[in-house]
């Protein structure tokens, strides 16, 4: 089975579900994954103006990825959550549905950051991951 060891460190601040940091023992397979961002399958921004709406479809693209490297939301150990913004409100709405989203389960480490722009015309939200691959036949003791 994977070990993933979640630490939070008892001389800083006590993080919100997160941990300061995720430790993989050397010879796992681990996913590095390009940012996730809130197009659908033509192409086309979801979520026009709501950053909410857009992250919502990041997670759910962000689930995609993970399936199709043969992950999963709870072996993510890192993520980088970007938001277009400088108030608080916004990426503590943004940061709410990653906390909602099995992103949570671990927790993982993440990093919420307030930026000017992302790479599409319209878009809000982007989030990029490093996650376990699991040995699927290990896990289930074969």
């Amino acid at each position: 089975m994977v070990q993933v060891q979640r630490v939070t460190v008892p001389s800083l601040f006590a993080p919100p579900v997160y941990s300061h940091a995720s430790v993989v023992e050397a010879g796992t397979k681990l996913a590095f994954l390009a940012g996730s961002v809130p197009l659908d399958a033509d192409g086309k921004i979801v979520g026009e103006g709501d950053p909410v709406r857009q992250a919502e479809q990041v997670l759910a693209n962000l689930d995609e990825q993970l399936r199709a490297v043969g992950s999963d939301m709870a072996h993510v150990v890192s993520t980088d959550v970007y938001v277009v913004g400088s108030e608080p409100a916004v990426l503590s709405a943004v940061w709410d549905v990653v906390e909602a989203s099995g992103l949570s389960i671990g927790p993982h480490s993440s990093t919420l950051i307030g930026v000017a722009c992302l790479g599409y015309t319209g878009q809000l939200v982007e989030i990029t991951a490093t996650a376990v691959v699991p040995d699927r036949a290990t896990e289930a003791g074969a």
